[in-house]
């Protein structure tokens, strides 16, 4: 028999999900809506601006050995998600046309065919249209029980008539324009609108969904105090809605930039998560060895955020400058190169010193595990000849909390 297990505060937890579900299983923790929007099959590499134009993360969206490796990547994790399910709860997987067909079939294997619920369209209409075909202007979410009992709280929508023939008086309404219309319930497509770039709720996170559709599945999908599972969280915006919607909720995602974006967004949002302390973040790095596991994207995000400093405006082609402090800091504006490596050399410097003067900084930081004895040679003799401060910084002093920013 599984254990009743009660959360008593909400969890971001910062790992593979693979574990982490592992965890709550071990733990006898069930959820009573798991939504997903994992990455999906598409081939594509995410390099874009996040909340300023200094921010940038970048993602990756790639599967190598196609649709197959895709397929069993995802069944792996689905699995376990399962098991986590309680046996009258609801699951959402959100996906695009590259893969929604493979995904069903695979569903249908885990969950059983008898316990799909429906195929969800949600259309939307963004920038990108084309000529050559029908422009491919909405999503999927496949919608499954674990079993023949679940929470469904049905939802109304109004829909506009020509004429009112055919329907009792208390059928239809009047709107504010004068057009007929009745409260109808919702069908299985959904014209939710994406989020723009002038939309108040944008993050900037690349596959950012609108919390209006997360509203629109928790609400129908789960009631007060029921738990929430999203093991893809990325920015958070089922989070966010849980929390607002009275709902508990766990988080999972492997990405720290992510769960240190989820967190900023519960503080800004200022929707009480941070003012009750009713959660507790899990797994983010905190040892030397944890740190060298990140992949190098992540370790720079890791970086420049304990710096509280600026992203480059790119990941690729930021021409060595990964991060800068601009003049609210200094005097003049300094760059930032972040190196994942021990016993960094004296050539680094000279590159560095090179990077620098293209960009016009007076002042830089470098960072890295160790340095050799030459760098720190070298950082003297550049500002005795040239006058250009370089700054070594260790991560251990990142880590513990050392670092303190160079200021005038």
């Amino acid at each position: 028999m599984k254990a009743n297990y009660q959360l008593t505060k909400n969890l971001l937890i910062c790992g593979d999900n693979l574990e982490a579900l592992d965890d709550l299983k071990k733990q006898g923790i069930e959820a009573d809506l798991i939504y997903l929007d994992p990455p999906f099959f598409s081939n594509r590499h995410y390099e874009v601006v996040w909340g300023d134009e200094a921010e940038v993360r970048s993602f990756k969206d790639r599967w190598a050995g196609g649709i197959n490796v895709y397929i069993e990547w995802m069944r792996e994790r689905v699995i376990k998600m399962y098991d986590v399910l309680k046996d009258t709860g609801s699951f959402y997987l959100h996906c695009d046309w590259h893969a929604s067909h493979y995904l069903k079939v695979m569903l249908d294997e885990v969950f059983g065919y008898h316990n799909f619920q429906n195929e969800i369209v949600w259309a939307y209409r963004t920038q990108g249209a084309t000529k050559k075909r029908w422009s491919r202007k909405h999503d999927i979410l496949l919608f499954y029980t674990k079993t023949n009992k679940w929470a469904f709280n049905y939802m109304t929508e109004r829909s506009y008539m020509q004429h009112k023939y055919g329907f009792a008086k208390d059928d239809f309404k009047i709107d504010e324009e004068g057009r007929q219309y009745r409260n109808a319930l919702i069908r299985d497509i959904w014209e939710i609108t994406a989020l723009q770039s002038a939309t108040k709720e944008k993050l900037g996170y690349p596959t950012q969904k609108p919390e209006a559709l997360l509203v629109r599945i928790i609400k129908a999908s789960s009631n007060r105090d029921d738990l929430i599972l999203d093991p893809f969280c990325g920015c958070g915006t089922t989070i966010a809605v849980a929390q607002q919607l009275n709902r508990k909720w766990i988080g999972i995602d492997i990405s720290p930039t992510a769960i240190d974006v989820v967190e900023r967004r519960l503080i800004s949002k200022n929707i009480g998560a941070i003012k009750n302390k009713d959660f507790e973040t899990t797994g983010m790095p905190t040892t030397l060895t944890k740190l060298k596991e990140l992949k190098p994207r992540e370790f720079q995000n890791w970086v420049i955020d304990k710096m509280k400093a600026k992203h480059s405006k790119k990941y690729i082609g930021d021409m060595g400058i990964d991060g800068y402090y601009d003049k609210t800091v200094f005097t003049d504006s300094a760059g930032i190169q972040v190196k994942q490596s021990e016993k960094v050399g004296r050539n680094v410097v000279d590159n560095f010193e090179t990077s620098l003067r293209r960009a016009k900084y007076k002042k830089g930081y470098l960072v890295a595990y160790s340095f050799t004895k030459g760098v720190y040679e070298e950082t003297a003799r550049v500002k005795s000849k040239n006058g250009l401060e370089i700054k070594l910084v260790k991560v251990e002093e990142l880590l513990h909390g050392k670092f303190k920013v160079w200021v005038e």
